[in-house]
């Protein structure tokens, strides 16, 4: 089962995709994919572990190629997330069609899980023009949620801290 959950910025989204897997009883990866470059990042892997802690959850730190990933037959995963995949691809490996790269990783990994959730943000809402870079960043991250959420069984909108499905239902 695939799961796209989206939403702004601190509005819940982490928790909500535990929650999901709370219940399940088998491995449970993490793919972490924020650099650690930064206090601002640090601080907030740091909170995510604190999170995460004691939730069973095995984290697997991969920035980009997504597709190599090893994953075990029937497991559980939390792709965290979509945008920070999205901006490694582009900027540090300087991929030409990240978001057809990271569905076709995404599209292997999930064919491996029982359960597989994606954490993204909402971009491209503010109507604001911005660096042509920036302004393909946001392109691709609309393609690339568009085809998520085409492709997933359910989606879900965080709105703070409150679930709303988009598409599928509650389990």
């Amino acid at each position: 089962m695939l799961t796209l959950i989206t939403g702004g910025c601190k509005c819940g989204k982490s928790s909500i995709a535990e929650d999901i897997l709370s219940d399940f009883c088998g491995r449970k990866i993490y793919i972490a994919t924020m650099e650690p470059f930064g206090e601002e990042a640090h601080t907030a892997i740091s909170r995510h572990r604190i999170m995460r802690s004691g939730k069973g959850f095995e984290t697997v730190e991969k920035y980009t190629d997504i597709q190599d990933i090893d994953l075990p037959d029937g497991c559980a995963v939390l792709l965290e997330c979509a945008c920070n995949l999205m901006a490694n691809e582009m900027f540090s490996k300087g991929e030409r069609s990240p978001a057809q790269k990271i569905i076709t990783g995404i599209s292997k990994l999930s064919g491996r899980a029982d359960r597989f959730i994606i954490v993204t943000n909402q971009v491209g809402d503010d109507g604001i023009g911005y660096p042509d870079e920036t302004m393909e960043y946001i392109r691709q991250m609309g393609l690339l949620n568009a085809a998520i959420a085409q492709a997933a069984d359910v989606v879900i909108e965080a709105v703070y801290g409150v679930p709303v499905y988009l598409k599928g239902a509650a389990k």
